[in-house]
């Protein structure tokens, strides 16, 4: 295996990087991309209940021939009763345990608490090996930490060179607890925001290590600790992804000039054009909005006129 395990704070260990089945592929079948993804050298695989994709996980682990030690395999709980809600899980993926059981996101969760003590619990159950959250800040951290027992192994959040500088509270607050943080969306600066000022740093070493801009940036998150979570329907891609495991580290150098570009932000044009897009929408609602009114003032105004109408006999 081209990439190896970072260790969790409950003595485990975790893959690496690991083959999410969200971002586009949410609701879809991703069996074939799930069969791709392990023939092409992964084992840890990333779902959710909010994903609607551990069913075809679940065929996959199945139609592998894998024994349950070669795979790694994590899922979420979004809501509802947390018990039912994971023994879903496990029915779906055919399995008795998950290695990594998450917490999806906190502002879908009613009372974070009382979802934790249930976490607690089937982690002493074994029915989920390591548990952890995803999304969090430091101030839901910091209170799972003081009034719980069990502090959460992982942290998945959202991780590119654009919001590193957001996230650095985050990630000095994990690293000083011993909460290994997870990385999805890392290659952002590539598919969402094409054109700013990571693109310079990245190229650069990219052309200095003879590899591609994929692989620096998967590389700068393999530089701040954090396990990559990446998806594709390519198996060049999976390659290109795995690669990774074995190419030299970034130089001090190259990760400090991507981290100083990205806290400029991402280009303003594309900012602009979500900018435009939201106001074109606030423009759009406030015309309905009025038209509605008029409408609703004309149907009153109607009904005054005939009723003053019927009650002089006209």
């Amino acid at each position: 295996m081209v990439f190896g395990t970072l260790p969790l704070n409950d003595g485990k260990q975790i893959p690496a990087i690991a083959f999410g089945t969200g971002s586009i592929y949410k609701g879809t079948d991703v069996s074939k991309l799930v069969h791709q993804a392990l023939d092409a050298g992964f084992w840890h695989i990333d779902t959710a209940q909010f994903y609607a994709t551990e069913v075809y996980v679940g065929q996959v682990i199945r139609e592998s021939g894998l024994a349950r030690s070669e795979l790694y395999v994590t899922t979420k709980y979004g809501q509802g009763n947390v018990r039912e809600v994971l023994d879903k899980s496990l029915s779906d993926l055919g399995l008795t345990y998950v290695d990594l059981y998450l917490i999806h996101q906190p502002r879908f969760v009613h009372d974070i608490d009382t979802v934790w003590r249930e976490f607690e619990i089937i982690k002493k159950e074994g029915k989920a090996k390591s548990i952890g959250v995803s999304n969090f800040d430091v101030d839901q951290l910091q209170q799972l930490a003081l009034t719980h027992l069990v502090v959460p192994a992982v942290n998945q959040i959202e991780l590119h060179p654009y919001n590193y500088a957001q996230k650095k509270s985050v990630i000095d607050w994990a690293a000083q607890n011993g909460v290994v943080i997870e990385a999805y969306s890392s290659l952002s600066s590539i598919t969402k925001f094409p054109g700013g000022p990571v693109d310079a740093p990245v190229a650069a070493a990219a052309v200095r290590l003879g590899i591609t801009p994929t692989q620096v940036l998967l590389s700068w998150v393999r530089a701040k600790g954090a396990v990559i979570v990446t998806t594709t329907s390519s198996k060049q891609r999976l390659e290109e992804y795995l690669a990774v495991g074995v190419l030299p580290a970034l130089s001090e150098a190259d990760i400090a000039a991507i981290d100083e570009a990205g806290a400029k932000g991402p280009p303003a044009a594309r900012i602009l054009g979500y900018a435009i897009n939201l106001d074109g929408m606030k423009r759009l609602a406030a015309k309905l909005v009025l038209i509605l009114t008029v409408q609703l003032i004309t149907l009153l105004w109607v009904n005054n006129v005939m009723g003053d109408a019927m009650l002089h006999g006209e």
